[in-house]
């Protein structure tokens, strides 16, 4: 049984991510119970459209400064120091429908990582998801349409090292339209994303979409 709290990996191959996860923009990631019990009125930043890259569907923007790739290795912490957000890690699998399952929404500063896929690190896409609120308040990635390009993600691994990720771009998509291919896309160097809740926002169903952060590995330290 995989250590859910650290991250290890379980054993078996992995799974493609543009086939693997499906509707994540849908999960209970995006309830909303907090926003509804306070009227709306404190809904999270939206990224702005300085830090979008081009929507249309296809990879997100190459950046100079690429690092070299870094071998397999489970992650156990995340941080995004601009935003103050240090959160631990658990391993993500999938649901019966197969969307991508979420952290208990009870842990509000609790992240997880979808462990089946790329480790962050490591030549590919690795995907990070979170919830935006919480029934008690603003939960781990509330703050994420906030981040800005340039700025960093780092990722503690159980090899010691910790991956440090620029980013690219961080753009919202409502769940109608969301770009599987370009979020989950397959990668040729390491590269991460980062998703939680956004969008427009509905009484009746929650959160309307998805912010997502797309990053890619420029360091790496021990």
């Amino acid at each position: 049984m995989p250590n859910r709290e650290t991250g290890t990996r379980r054993k078996g191959p992995r799974k493609p991510l543009r086939t693997a996860i499906a509707a994540v923009s849908v999960l209970a990631l995006c309830s909303g119970v907090w926003l509804l019990q306070n009227g709306g009125a404190q809904a999270p930043p939206q990224p702005s459209a300085a830090e979008s890259a081009d929507t249309s569907a296809g990879p997100a923007p190459r950046a100079t400064g690429a690092a070299p790739a870094l071998p397999a290795a489970p992650p156990t912490r995340l941080r995004i120091p601009s935003l103050r957000v240090d959160a631990p890690l658990m391993g993500l699998s999938l649901t019966r429908e197969g969307s991508l399952d979420v952290p208990p929404a009870g842990r509000r500063n609790l992240a997880g990582w979808y462990e089946a896929g790329t480790t962050p690190g490591e030549r590919g896409t690795a995907v990070v998801a979170g919830h935006v609120d919480n029934a008690e308040g603003p939960a781990v990635f509330y703050a994420l349409g906030a981040l800005r390009k340039g700025q960093t993600v780092e990722v503690d691994r159980d090899d010691g090292r910790t991956a440090v990720f620029t980013v690219d771009a961080v753009e919202v998509y409502d769940s109608r339209d969301f770009p599987d291919d370009k979020v989950y896309g397959a990668a040729a160097r390491p590269e991460l994303r980062v998703i939680t809740c956004g969008g427009g926002y509905s009484k009746n169903t929650g959160y309307l979409g998805n912010v997502v952060v797309f990053a890619h590995l420029t360091g790496t330290r021990t």
